[in-house]
């Protein structure tokens, strides 16, 4: 029997949960959240658990289509206050016996935890990770229940796809780093014209990396139409027999991913060189997503994700170099124009914010992001 998280939990307790369980379910996360102010570490530490709930439950293939999306209603109203957290876990805990981790069960079952650190945050906060979980659990689980090895139709299906699952969390750190700082809110405008395109540069990266074992579990997340122009079916590429037109047209999706990086950085450099740790955040993961891209590129007939991983002395490189230098803007523009020296660059759709704002969401985007409206 799984056993779940008392309702009664403290807050002190379900932070310490929360710090504990981080880095079991994100090696990612677990090295960009600490380099947060200690107030910012605890939310975005939250948000992320709360959307890897949501991925949970959409990730479990035992679970059939009508369950999986009357659980993520359910978490949608846990999120929002309107439905106990405890009954939520232990509804679906025991059903989670196929593919979801250890890490994971133990976080749908501690989801009281989680929540008991949501409810101490203040209403600007509550509500952008409301509507965050909101539009994540609408979104993804639409895609999801359509997806197949033959990939999605167009490029704008798959925007609007990285839309639910990594656009959403962008504009939801601009909530948060708005709420934090009003130094920061004072830009807020520049950022929501640039934080979607940063979420959707860092899941095109993940994408174009785990092709394959997406392939096998019978997903793509690849612009069908884009591929056959080229002469290229998504359905009937097989590991080791790519076609030269099957890379050819995935160097123009890196060029894709590129541009939005491009974004990326301009979204992070719009925060104030003082704010380090913030800075460190999006540039660890920016930098990560950069040297992801150029190793897809050096090899585009790489048969597994695990080929193309930035290593770890990489890694150790990255964050170096964010620690040093996060605070001066000119030396970071030249080292991302270094690793981006030999990466194809592609020009966004014109039409690419069109996308926004998400028609499905119930949780207005707030427009208080200023100190005066971040009230408890």
């Amino acid at each position: 029997m799984i056993a779940t998280a008392s309702a009664s939990v403290s807050r002190r307790d379900a932070e310490a949960y929360q710090t504990r369980i981080l880095p079991a379910v994100s090696r990612t996360f677990a090295l960009t959240i600490p380099q947060l102010d200690a107030r910012l570490r605890r939310v975005i530490a939250n948000a992320y658990l709360l959307c890897r709930i949501a991925d949970t439950i959409e990730d479990e293939a035992t679970l059939a289509s009508d369950v999986k999306q009357e659980f993520h209603d359910r978490f949608t109203r846990v999120v929002a206050a309107t439905e106990d957290p405890a009954s939520f876990a232990r509804d679906l805990a025991p059903l989670l016996r196929g593919n979801t981790l250890a890490a994971e069960l133990d976080l749908v079952a501690h989801t009281p935890a989680i929540i008991e650190v949501t409810d101490g945050f203040n209403l600007a906060q509550r509500q952008a990770l409301a509507r965050c979980v909101q539009v994540m659990c609408t979104g993804m689980p639409s895609f999801e229940r359509r997806a197949s090895v033959a990939g999605l139709p167009n490029m704008r299906e798959m925007d609007r796809y990285c839309y639910y699952v990594a656009g959403i969390v962008g504009q939801t750190l601009t909530d948060l780093f708005c709420d934090y700082s009003p130094r920061i809110a004072e830009r807020r405008d520049a950022m929501a014209a640039l934080d979607v395109s940063f979420g959707q540069g860092l899941q095109m990266t993940n994408i174009l990396k785990d092709f394959w074992e997406d392939h096998d579990r019978g997903v793509c997340w690849l612009p069908h139409d884009l591929f056959a122009r080229a002469g290229v079916r998504l359905e009937e590429v097989h590991r080791g027999q790519q076609p030269a037109a099957f890379g050819r047209t995935y160097a123009q999706l890196i060029g894709i991913a590129h541009s939005h990086l491009r974004n990326a950085l301009d979204y992070t450099l719009l925060i104030p060189e003082r704010e380090v740790g913030i800075r460190r955040f999006c540039l660890i993961a920016l930098g990560l997503a950069m040297r992801t891209l150029a190793s897809i590129l050096a090899k585009p007939d790489f048969t597994a994700g695990a080929q193309v991983k930035v290593s770890r002395q990489v890694v150790k490189k990255i964050v170096i170099v964010t620690r040093l230098f996060a605070g001066y803007s000119r030396v970071l523009r030249g080292w991302f124009g270094r690793m981006a020296e030999d990466l194809p660059l592609q020009a966004l759709a014109s039409d690419w914010g069109g996308l926004l704002p998400d028609p499905h969401s119930t949780w207005p985007r707030s427009d208080a992001c200023g100190p005066a409206q971040a009230f408890k």
